[in-house]
């Protein structure tokens, strides 16, 4: 499975966990059964650790040593071995800082999948600022996989997916786990700057190309000559600036704005959109020959509600650094926070959870955060599959703001049938504009297109 293939079981001997020493075994790793105390604290060290796995026969001290294990080994997963009935207990774990639980005894199937999802995970490259790609789900590995996979190569690499999904990490993940990884990796946002600036902050200047362009500037490719340039939010980009980006990425070569004369590049592309760039360019917004350009491989990064056992590993980890950061007492997740994080939609992805986590940290001051202390509707249950009839009953309900007291339906009317109505209301409202009404609505123009294809054929 991987070179830290130790496991170290702490707790006291019983017949369970010497049965779940053995399954460990076949499972191809090396099972370490150590009582609590200073041993299983030397052996945790270890550089070959890939796991620790605590019994929770101890009441507080289980809780304690997980606890203690996050603080000393913050990139080591510690998984909680549950007896049955103390089903209670495993999610104190979790709320301490366990990424899993397991209730004993388990079957050896179940086992494997757990030691496959959790073990080593943590032991990707740095990102940068401690930044790390922390995932148990088993589409994100097979994901990263791939990446790893295609980052020797020199192909562009496009990342679509939601805001705060996490691009700009998958982004530098590329450049991490490519040749170029000593060299280089600039970002730019592309949305950030109006068209006659962003030109020149991509292609750079000479003294006396614009006023202001008091000196030679070098923009952002030349920077990044040798490594890799992130271009996020490439979709927001105007259809003039694209085609100057097109031939860039051809001659491979950039001309500064009031150059003499063109640099040789050998850089490698990541870009990266919240829009499905394949529609924008169907609907003329993007070039076409450029969306083939980049996507040479595209990354489709799915949003935290498609995560779930992602939630709370992420929030865990959030948790120890903000409270490192903001220099407070360990305080662990209460099992009622980790219900509401958990049946909760995020919208605002990864981003979203991020930001929640550390207000809950300013805002707790009990013996564990709270419910209160998160400040989300739990109750907010995630969408469904985009193009479902509840994301689009969902998202009609509240798209048309002022407009909506407007519509009158009589008693009997069908949700299918309210649905019909309201998109066909918010497209008069927009003058029969699909992308316009496909962004009120929520939903993409794809799923605008199914509905009315499906209305049509009624």
């Amino acid at each position: 499975m991987t070179e830290r293939n130790e496991i170290i079981l702490i707790g006291h001997d019983n017949p369970a966990l010497k049965k779940l020493t053995e399954q460990i075994e076949t499972c191809g790793c090396r099972p370490i059964q150590i009582s609590f105390g200073d041993e299983a604290r030397a052996r945790v060290g270890r550089t070959n650790v890939g796991m620790v796995i605590v019994a929770l026969e101890s009441g507080p001290e289980s809780l304690e040593w997980i606890r203690e294990i996050n603080f000393l080994y913050r990139g080591l997963p510690v998984m909680a071995a549950a007896f049955q009935g103390s089903v209670t207990e495993a999610r104190e774990a979790i709320g301490v800082g366990a990424v899993d639980y397991v209730l004993l005894p388990i079957e050896d199937d179940l086992l494997k999948t757990h030691l496959n999802n959790y073990l080593a995970r943590y032991f990707d490259p740095e990102l940068g600022n401690g930044r790390r790609l922390l995932s148990s789900d088993p589409n994100m590995k097979r994901l990263l996989n791939q990446i790893r996979r295609v980052g020797k190569s020199q192909a562009t690499v496009l990342i679509q997916g939601e805001s705060g999904t996490g691009k700009e990490l998958i982004a530098r993940f590329v450049h991490q786990v490519s040749d170029r990884s000593s060299q280089a990796f600039v970002a730019l946002n592309c949305a950030a700057l109006p068209e006659n600036l962003l030109e020149s902050e991509l292609f750079g200047h000479t003294k006396g190309a614009f006023t202001g362009a008091i000196t030679d500037r070098k923009g952002k490719f030349l920077q990044a000559n040798g490594g890799t340039i992130f271009l996020d939010e490439i979709s927001e980009m105007s259809l003039n600036l694209q085609a100057k980006l097109l031939r860039v990425l051809q001659e491979r070569e950039v001309d500064p704005v009031g150059g003499r004369g063109a640099v040789p590049l050998d850089v490698r592309v990541v870009a990266s959109t919240n829009r499905d760039l394949k529609e924008w360019a169907e609907d003329g917004k993007f070039r076409e020959d450029l969306y083939y350009r980049l996507n040479v491989f595209p990354v489709s990064l799915p949003p935290l509600r498609k995560r779930a056992g992602d939630i709370l590993l992420l929030a865990n980890h959030f948790r120890k650094r903000f409270i490192t950061e903001l220099g407070r007492n360990d305080i662990p997740f209460s099992p009622a926070a980790l219900n509401a994080m958990e049946r909760y939609s995020w919208p605002g992805n990864i981003r979203e959870l991020e930001n929640v986590i550390q207000r809950a940290l300013l805002m707790a001051e009990g013996r564990a955060v709270e419910p209160e202390d998160l400040m989300i509707d739990a109750d907010c249950t995630p969408d469904e599959e985009e193009g479902t009839e509840s994301s689009v009953h969902h998202h009609t309900a509240t798209a048309l703001g002022d407009h909506a007291d407007a519509i009158r339906l009589p008693i009997g009317t069908t949700v299918r049938e309210m649905e019909e109505i309201l998109i066909h209301r918010t497209l008069d409202e927009v003058n029969g504009n699909r992308t316009r009404a496909a962004e009120l609505l929520g939903i993409s123009i794809r799923t605008l297109r199914n509905k009315l294809n499906e209305y049509a054929t009624r």
